[in-house]
Formats: structure tokens, C-alpha cells, sequence
């Protein structure tokens, strides 16, 4: 009785998450991937996955981190190539595009500061969160973003 009130607690808490964070898990699986196609087949095996191995989720609120790893590790196995930094492209009225010296400034940014970005803005993860998707210490995540915001400012402004 007890395992199945455990194991009926964390499908509930990965349908919270679903519910809540599917469109940020979309938008880092894009950043990943590249590719629209690609990011939502990441997520969709991501869940599938969470859901299969949902006993091994050790606490409620830990299970945005613990889901987001599963969909990162989904959408770097179907990358092939090296990561692409995807942003959305505005284009504005004379044909110049919006965003193109911040692409490359990311594109130059070490895995773990850019992993830890898109972590934060794209799937909208708090620190405890981004710990638990990259498996550092939330000092780590504050250091890493730290020197990713310090970085992009330095590329972008030169």
C-alpha cells in the first residue's frame, strides 16, 4: 500500500510538471535540438521516461530538475551535430534580424553556462532546480550564471 501512495504521489507531481513547464521544456529541447520536430519528440520520450522511472524521483520538489535532465539528455541523444544556439528571429523593417550578436555571443559560451541560461530562461528553472538538471550545487549554478552573464556582456559589447 504504502509504495503505491508513493508511486501515486509522483505521477502526480510529473503531471504538475507537464501542466506547468511543458512549453519552457519545449522551448530548451529547441535550443538543444534546433528543430521544432525534434525538441517536442525530445519532451514527449522525456515524460515517457519520468514516467517509467518515477520511483527513482526522491522528492515533490525536486521533480522540474529531475524531469528537465531527462528531457536534456533526450535532446542531445537525437543531436548529431554540435549544439545550435536557437533563438527566435524578429525581423525588423529593414530586413535586419534582431539578436544576431547574442546568438553568436551563446554560441560561444561554454555547454554548462549556456545548458545553465536556457535552464533558467527558456525553462524557467529556480536555482534548486538548475541543480538538479546539470547535478551541481545550487553555489555552482549562481557561479555559472554569474560568468554566463558576465561573458555574453563582454561578446555582445565589443
Amino acid at each position: 500500500m504504502w509504495r503505491r501512495a508513493a508511486a501515486d504521489e509522483s505521477l502526480a507531481a510529473i503531471e504538475a510538471v507537464y501542466r506547468e513547464r511543458f512549453a519552457g521544456f519545449v522551448r530548451l529541447a529547441q535550443a538543444i535540438t534546433g528543430d521544432e520536430q525534434a525538441a517536442l519528440d525530445a519532451v514527449h520520450d522525456g515524460f515517457v521516461r519520468a514516467v517509467r522511472y518515477r520511483r527513482n524521483l526522491r522528492d515533490r520538489e525536486s521533480a522540474a530538475g529531475w524531469i528537465c535532465r531527462i528531457v536534456m539528455n533526450e535532446a542531445r541523444r537525437g543531436r548529431r551535430a554540435p549544439p545550435p544556439v536557437y533563438l527566435p528571429e524578429e525581423a525588423v523593417s529593414n530586413g535586419h534580424v534582431e539578436g544576431a550578436d547574442v546568438r553568436a555571443a551563446l554560441a560561444a559560451l561554454p555547454e554548462r553556462q549556456r545548458l545553465a541560461l536556457f535552464l533558467r530562461y527558456y525553462a524557467d528553472l529556480d536555482y534548486a532546480g538548475i541543480a538538479e538538471a546539470l547535478g551541481v550545487s545550487r553555489g555552482t549554478v549562481s557561479a555559472t550564471l554569474h560568468a554566463a552573464h558576465s561573458n555574453l556582456k563582454s561578446e555582445v559589447t565589443r
